[in-house]
C-alpha cells in the first residue's frame, strides 16, 4: 500500500483510555508518512489538552460537556448546559473542518468526538471511529450509523454497529509495552529497588488513582500485611489520593512497599511484576495482554454501561485473568492477588492465555483502514 501524505483530524478524549490510543494512531500515521499533518480536537479543560501537546501534536478544544447519568443537583445543572454546549461545539467543529480541510476524520470515543465526527460526516469527509471497549459507548453507537468504518477490539460488536463496517483491529498501545525478557525484569527490579528473589505485585490505579484499590491496600497494611512474606509491592496510588496516602504511610516502616502517585516507567513496572492489579479500562486490558502478565482486574462501577466488567470478562472467560468485584475488593483483593502470587504455575498459564488476545499491530491495522477509506 502507498501511504501518501494526508491531513487528518483525530477527535475524542476525556480519559487516558481514549487519549493514548489516539496518540498511538497519530504516531503510526506519522511513521508511515512523516509529511502527514495531524490536528487533534478535544474537550476544553480535559486531560487531552495537556497530554496531546506533550506528545508533540496541536489540539483545539471544543466547549463540549458530557451528559451525567447519576442524579445529583450538580449533575442536573451540568446537564442543562449540554444542549447549548453541543450547539456551540457543532459550530466550532464545522469551522475547524472548513479551515483544516482534512482528508479523513477519526474518532476515538468520548463526547468530544461527537460534534467533530458528526460535522465531518455531514460534509462528506471520510470518517472512522475506534471503539476500545467490549461495550460500545453512547457516542460511538450514535456515530456508528454515519461513519465509513468502525475499528473494534472485541468480538461480538455487531450488536452495536453495522457488521459490514466493522474491522477487528484491537486497541493501539504504547510502543514501550511488549512481552518482557529476563534482562528487562532485572532492569525493572534494579530501577525500583526490588529484590530478585522475592515476588512482586504491581497495583496500578491510573493517573488519578482508584479509591477502591487504595482502600484495599490500606486495609491490608492495617492488618499487618498478612500473606505478604517475601512479597514486594509497587503501588501507584494516583495524584488525587497522594496526600492522603502520604499521611497514612507516615511513620510506617514498610520498605517492601514502594508507592507513588505516578509511574514514570510503566515498561519497567510491568517487566518486574509477577502479578498486576488494575482497573479494567480498555487500554489497561490491552497493555496487560501485550505484556503477557497475569492480572487481577477490579472493574470500576462508575463507568457507562459497566463497560469495564465487559472488558475484564472477555479475558476471564478465556482463563486469561481473574476478577474481583469492586464492592468486595477491600476484603478480597489482596488475598486473591497474594494467592495468585504463591502459584507460579497458575501465573504462567494465565500469562500464556493473554498472548493470543494481544494485538501488537492494532495501530497499523487502523492506519491501513484509514488509507482504504481515503
Amino acid at each position: 500500500m502507498t501511504y501518501k501524505k494526508l491531513r487528518v483530524i483525530i477527535s475524542g478524549g476525556g480519559t487516558g483510555g481514549h487519549i493514548f490510543p489516539a496518540i498511538s494512531i497519530a504516531n503510526k500515521l506519522k511513521e508511515v508518512n512523516p509529511e502527514t499533518e495531524i490536528l487533534f480536537v478535544g474537550a476544553e479543560g480535559k486531560m487531552e489538552m495537556e497530554k496531546v501537546p506533550a506528545a508533540g501534536y496541536e489540539i483545539i478544544g471544543l466547549p463540549m460537556v458530557g451528559l451525567q447519568r447519576q442524579f445529583t443537583l450538580e449533575n442536573a445543572r451540568n446537564n442543562l448546559k449540554v444542549p447549548r454546549k453541543m450547539a456551540a461545539s457543532l459550530r466550532k467543529a464545522g469551522r475547524v473542518i472548513d479551515e483544516f480541510r482534512p482528508d479523513i476524520a477519526i474518532g476515538v470515543g468520548g463526547y468530544a468526538s461527537a460534534p467533530l465526527l458528526w460535522q465531518a460526516a455531514r460534509k462528506r469527509i471520510p470518517t472512522l471511529i475506534q471503539e476500545q471497549n467490549g461495550f460500545a459507548g453512547m457516542t460511538n453507537r450514535i456515530l456508528g450509523r454515519r461513519v465509513g468504518s468502525i475499528c473494534v477490539a472485541y468480538d461480538g460488536m455487531e450488536r452495536f454497529f453495522p457488521a459490514g463496517k466493522i474491522t477487528f483491529s484491537g486497541n493501539p498501545i504504547r510502543s514501550i509495552i511488549h512481552p518482557y525478557s529476563a534482562e528487562d525484569r532485572a532492569e525493572g527490579l534494579a530501577y525500583y529497588g526490588f529484590t530478585e528473589s522475592k515476588r512482586h505485585l504491581f497495583i496500578v490505579g491510573g493517573s488519578l488513582g482508584a479509591g477502591t484499590l487504595n482502600r484495599a491496600m490500606r486495609a491490608w497494611i492495617e492488618q499487618g500485611c498478612p500473606g505478604g512474606e517475601d512479597v514486594e509491592v509497587l503501588w501507584q496510588c494516583g495524584r488525587y489520593y497522594k496526600k492522603d496516602i502520604d499521611a497514612f504511610m507516615a511513620g510506617r516502616d514498610l520498605p517492601q512497599i514502594r508507592y507513588s502517585d505516578f509511574i514514570d516507567r510503566m515498561d519497567l513496572a510491568y517487566a518486574c511484576a509477577d502479578v498486576v492489579v488494575s482497573r479494567a479500562g480498555a487500554s489497561s486490558v490491552s497493555e496487560i495482554c501485550a505484556a503477557q502478565k497475569a492480572a487481577v482486574f477490579v472493574p470500576s462501577p462508575n463507568v457507562a454501561e459497566d463497560h469495564q466488567t465487559h472488558n475484564a470478562m472477555a479475558l476471564v472467560r478465556r482463563h486469561a485473568a481473574l476478577l474481583v468485584r469492586d464492592a468486595e475488593a477491600v476484603e478480597k483483593l489482596l488475598p486473591t492477588a497474594l494467592g495468585l502470587l504463591r502459584d507460579p504455575e497458575r501465573i504462567a498459564k494465565i500469562a500464556a492465555n493473554t498472548a493470543p488476545l494481544a494485538r501488537m499491530d492494532a495501530a497499523q491495522t487502523i492506519v491501513d483502514e484509514v488509507y482504504k477509506l481515503v
